[in-house]
């Protein structure tokens, strides 16, 4: 698979050049390009901590965190799944039921708004109750804006 490298923002459209600005920024045509990354996490068997989701570069904006659970899990007991960071467990996600088929959008908080100025790591934490499920599948896909530090439009 071949990579392409480049950085945003992206200037696309008809208008090439306008004498007109918008929230006192030329900003015409110009935007970021929505980046994904997806992951399976194990969501069998005993609980799993921190599973990495995905690497968010620093100053993105984090616009959407999704659970997509494909087959479900049979704990004897309840079984959820939250996704978060380090230092926010379920940031994202807040122990969402594993044992149907679903998809959760995340609830995005501060952290998402702006990264900030370190890359963050996207976790997902996995509890069975019982530990003795033998089936389920789940993916979880971090959508984000790179390098789209989130200004106030008085600073535009």
């Amino acid at each position: 698979m071949a990579n392409t490298t480049f950085s945003g923002p992206v200037r696309a459209g008809t208008i090439s050049n306008t004498t007109g600005t918008v929230l006192g920024s030329n900003i015409a045509n110009v935007g970021q390009v929505v980046m994904a990354q997806s992951v399976k996490i194990d969501i069998i068997g005993a609980s799993h901590l921190n599973q990495v989701c995905a690497v968010v570069p620093a100053n993105s904006q984090i616009v959407d965190v999704i659970l997509n659970v494909t087959t479900v899990n049979n704990d004897g007991g309840a079984a959820t799944v939250s996704v978060g960071t380090v230092a926010d467990a379920d940031a994202f996600i807040n122990a969402a039921n594993v044992k149907a088929l679903a998809t959760t959008h995340g609830t995005l908080d501060t952290e998402a708004t702006n990264v900030g100025a370190t890359d963050i790591q996207v976790l997902a934490d996995f509890t069975g109750a019982n530990g003795d499920s033998t089936t389920g599948a789940a993916t979880v896909t971090v959508m984000y804006l790179q390098n789209n530090s989130v200004q106030d439009a008085a600073d535009l």
